[in-house]
């Protein structure tokens, strides 16, 4: 299919795609090798190279860059496109050997602020146009569609080994690009597993390449507590060792660092089970010495704690939601604790009823916080028309939760572990591919309420030395459904295999260790090949 030259609406007039060819079947779709999938695109059958010099422009835009979030994110995107290779680049049309040169980027923002919104506009236009025109231009609401947009060029970009220079094939290119769900996340688990802080700070590098946007950070659990909390100074008591530990400002990095590149960061703090650790500073917490979990239910003490941890979490966790777990609470300790067991005659509630009461609880304070809260599905499952309407249900059980909280008129996200526990290694990528979040929900206002889903990444088996051929390239099967708009997705995931070994290569090539794509999660290359085979 063929289309005549056309002015690209919205774009400065000098920008005008020429005839380009519209992408109409998923054999052509392979061949664009982008990834996540776009959700138009068109192209021709040109090349281009890269200036040496190729530069950023911003003339006409509102946004300004006050903290050099666009400029890093420009230089970023030249570092990867360049993968360490000594490049020669041209400085004019007559040493490309008649291809055209691109002499930069120009790039357009319509909003002046760079604050980091959940729900913002995401959205980008990038055109691509031909020898014609020096500049490529790039067009975003926001500076972090803008982020968005600099993934994707660098992916139309290739080291020319020969000519030892960057060049962009099948130009011209035409992109208008926006995301299907607006909560594309990642859990990472540091409470099983110490992750250093550059290790963490790889794992959001590499979420940007697949343009996901939540970083949801378990941090602590039964295992440790490896987090400062200045108003409880004991808790980290609870790191397994004095070095395996994130301070105050440690914390505050991390979100900074993923905040720059348009990444939120979700704290979990999971309560009342899966707290053991929190006695380890402060012995009162645990229902007795003997019985140690879940939090004690009796003692104001213990949402004191709750209350200090968000507060300090107000601090620095700017996102608009907590985590507060809820799941897998077994509630035998207090029952068997004396004095909890007079409590709950005391107040006439059963095990039960004070688990629900403690999560109602625990929502409360979050609130005062101004957080809205995100809860694990057994708190739906348990006493779902008592949770605060502000609740988002994580599901990650069983399937039809997201159908049923839907119903109810809650906010779902979805994490179910038969699809998107990256953890479960004998899971392969195509069951990641085709996990669909609106599988059974068709009424659009239903489908409203799901925010989208994540992949979590567990950390019982799980350390600095696997965790990212653990995550990739299974995350980005994900990620893409997440992304890409569904008329557009494969109904047979056997169909993006070239397409996503391509993408897996390019992550190996940029320095991250994503494992093949033969077998399941985890695997070691079968024998000697290119990494396109694997």
């Amino acid at each position: 299919m063929r289309g005549i030259a056309t002015k690209i609406s919205g774009l400065a007039p000098l920008f005008v795609l020429f005839i380009a060819g519209a992408v109409s079947s998923f054999e052509d779709i392979e061949k664009l090798r982008i990834w996540p999938l776009p959700a138009e695109v068109s192209h021709g059958g040109r090349r281009m190279y890269l200036s040496e010099d190729f530069k950023l422009v911003t003339e006409g835009s509102k946004y300004e860059d006050p903290s050099g979030i666009l400029k890093e994110g420009f230089d970023r995107m030249l570092a990867v496109v360049r993968l360490s290779h000594v490049v020669s680049g041209h400085r004019n049309s007559s040493s490309s050997g008649g291809s055209a040169l691109l002499e930069g980027l120009h790039v357009i923002i319509s909003s002046s602020t760079d604050e980091l919104e959940y729900g913002a506009d995401e959205s980008y236009k990038l055109v691509v146009a031909s020898r014609e025109k020096p500049y490529a231009q790039l067009e975003a609401k926001s500076v972090y569609g803008a982020l968005h947009g600099l993934q994707t060029f660098s992916q139309l970009c290739h080291f020319n080994m020969k000519k030892k220079v960057i060049e962009i094939l099948m130009t011209p290119w035409n992109i208008t690009d926006q995301p299907r769900f607006s909560y594309r996340g990642l859990l990472i688990d540091t409470s099983r597993h110490y992750l250093p802080l550059p290790v963490m700070k790889n794992v959001i590098d590499s979420m940007t390449y697949t343009k996901l946007n939540v970083l949801h950070w378990h941090i602590v659990d039964t295992q440790s507590f490896p987090l400062e909390i200045p108003s409880y100074p004991k808790l980290w008591n609870g790191a397994y060792s004095p070095t395996q530990r994130y301070t105050f400002e440690d914390a505050a990095e991390i979100v900074n660092y993923a905040g720059r590149r348009g990444i939120h960061v979700l704290a979990e703090i999971d309560v009342p089970g899966h707290a053991l650790s929190w006695g380890k500073g402060y012995p009162s917490l645990w229902p007795s010495k003997n019985c140690q979990e879940p939090l004690d239910v009796s003692s104001d003490f213990t949402f004191k704690v709750i209350d200090g941890i968000l507060s300090d979490f107000s601090k620095i966790f700017k996102f608009k939601f907590i985590h507060l777990g809820g799941d897998e609470v077994n509630t035998t300790c207090w029952s068997t604790t004396p004095r909890i067991s007079k409590w709950l005659k005391k107040h006439r509630k059963t095990e039960a009823e004070a688990y629900e009461y403690f999560v109602l609880r625990a929502q409360k304070i979050a609130l005062s916080h101004g957080y809205e809260i995100i809860n694990w599905e057994e708190t739906f499952n348990n006493f779902g028309n008592k949770l605060n309407p502000k609740t988002v249900v994580h599901n990650w059980l069983g399937t039809g939760v997201v159908g049923r909280v839907t119903a109810a008129g809650l906010r779902c996200i979805m994490s179910n572990q038969d699809k998107w526990y990256l953890d479960h290694i004998d899971t392969p990528w195509q069951m990641f591919y085709a996990n669909e979040p609106f599988e059974m929900i068709k009424d659009e206002k239903r489908q409203s309420l799901v925010l989208g889903g994540e992949v979590c990444m567990w950390g019982e088996h799980i350390d600095a030395s696997d965790i990212q051929q653990t995550i990739w390239p299974r995350a980005a099967a994900a990620a893409e459904r997440l992304w890409t708009p569904y008329t557009k997705l494969a109904e047979n995931p056997d169909k993006v295999t070239t397409r996503l070994a391509h993408f897996r290569c390019l992550l190996n090539e940029r320095g991250v260790a994503a494992a093949p794509l033969v077998g399941g999660g985890r695997v070691a290359p079968f024998e000697p090949g290119s990494c396109l085979a694997q």
